[in-house]
């Protein structure tokens, strides 16, 4: 039963904003306090996601979360009307108000590990919603994300569905961002996880006992499993998650030299378990870490076309950035299985600190659970008209962290994803 790699990308939500919350992400620290265009944002992640479709992919989209966060902010406290709660929230604790404003459910990279049904024992798809225990902002999307997960795959004969983690110390769990599948024909999978060491200017995000947790839970083999520490030099340059210096694809791994805490044993623990691996290394002489954090180059998807040749998908930033570019010329004219290269306009979300492999969550499907998926999610020619539509019509095109004292944005917000949901097929989707 062959399976392929479908990729569900993040729908950016209306409330997309520069308030550099994430705290080891160089690129929401830079841009903190400039003015975003959440119209601009969502249009070139469409956009991006339609080209992946276009290339003969499955491609489906993952729907924002609703905006703001009136529950966290009634649970601290604020009452009244909801223009009262927003005036209360901005003029005595503006930061929760930016948290519970956040549209960082755009990075569905760290929505939840997924574990297809060729590895589970059931022989069906796990999801674990990530619990994302590191920052406020984050730690309030998976309620939203688990709803969201159950209502695309809601066949329970095909697709099973977990709890989050628990939310404690220990336990951080980041989700798809630090978990790299490998597979080669006639060959066993091997799962890659990478946890974090904390560094010396920033703490690390993702726990090994987490990893060690969604294993367990989708009954992964023990023996196709490598649980690797990436290297503090890296998180303290601003890779805050592994696919920022890493991206692995079939029997590909793409990876900065930096990427590991110890190299030599990470190499030898993928060949354990992927003895097939390819491994496509940037060295650091030839790209540093800050090209590699500027450029955004690791943070590319990696596919896999439908006639078997692979190609990257980066950010505009990788071409302009003349290490990077070099060195992905350099990668696609050697003799490897990565034969192409094209690179996307997603600047809005870059500065963000979230290039195209932040904006998706990779779900491999065999046909018949592709059929299986809610159809209002899959991003054919008709819902991707239905969902330009829809942007044009309910997001601002310009939002400054001051605008959110606006009563008026909680509105448009919390409209828009009403709307979204009668636009996807999918009512009970924002349900309290």
């Amino acid at each position: 039963m062959s399976a392929r790699e479908a990729n569900f990308d993040g729908l950016i939500g209306p409330t997309h904003n520069y308030a550099g919350l994430a705290l080891g992400n160089v690129a929401s620290a830079t841009n903190k306090g400039a003015a975003a265009n959440p119209r601009a944002a969502a249009l070139q992640g469409l956009a991006k996601a339609k080209a992946v479709a276009d290339l003969g992919l499955v491609q489906g989209v993952l729907p924002p979360h609703p905006r703001p966060d009136f529950r966290t902010l009634h649970a601290l406290g604020f009452r009244g009307t909801d223009a009262q709660v927003i005036e209360q929230a901005a003029k005595q604790a503006p930061d929760i108000l930016a948290n519970c404003y956040s549209a960082s459910a755009m990075w569905t990279a760290n929505a939840a590990t997924v574990a297809p049904s060729t590895d589970t024992p059931d022989g069906r798809v796990h999801f674990t919603p990530a619990n994302l225990s590191s920052h406020l902002h984050r730690s309030l999307e998976a309620p939203q994300t688990a709803r969201a997960l159950k209502t695309i795959f809601a066949d329970e004969t095909r697709f099973a569905h977990h709890d989050p983690l628990p939310m404690a110390a220990g336990l951080g769990d980041e989700g798809a961002a630090n978990h790299t599948r490998l597979h080669a024909d006639g060959a066993g999978a091997a799962h890659i996880f990478v946890y974090g060491l904390d560094g010396e200017c920033f703490r690390a995000r993702q726990a090994r006992r987490a990893s060690e947790g969604v294993a367990r839970l989708h009954g992964l083999s023990a023996d196709r499993c490598a649980f690797i520490s990436q290297s503090r030099e890296a998180i303290d340059a601003g890779a805050f998650h592994n696919d920022v210096v890493g991206v692995g694809n079939g029997c590909v791994y793409f990876f900065h030299e930096k990427s590991f805490e110890d190299p030599e044993a990470a190499r030898a623990e993928i060949l354990r378990i992927a003895p097939y691996a390819e491994f496509v290394m940037a060295p650091a002489e030839e790209v540093p870490l800050a090209d590699t954090i500027r450029s955004y180059l690791f943070n590319s998807q990696l596919l896999t076309l439908p006639d078997g040749t692979m190609t990257l998908v980066l950010p505009k930033e990788a071409e302009e950035n003349d290490a990077a570019r070099r060195f992905v010329e350099k990668t696609v004219e050697a003799e490897n299985s990565i034969g192409a290269a094209r690179y996307f306009d997603v600047r809005e979300s870059m500065r963000n600190g979230g290039g195209p492999a932040c904006l998706r969550l990779r779900v491999t499907l065999t046909k018949e659970e592709v059929a299986a998926v809610h159809p209002g999610f899959l991003l054919t020619d008709e819902n991707y008209e239905k969902l330009t539509g829809w942007v044009e019509k309910h997001y601002r095109d310009r939002l400054a962290p001051d605008d959110l004292a606006d009563p008026a944005l909680a509105r448009e917000s919390l409209e828009a994803t009403e709307a979204l949901a009668q636009v996807l097929g999918a009512p009970e989707l924002y349900a309290s």
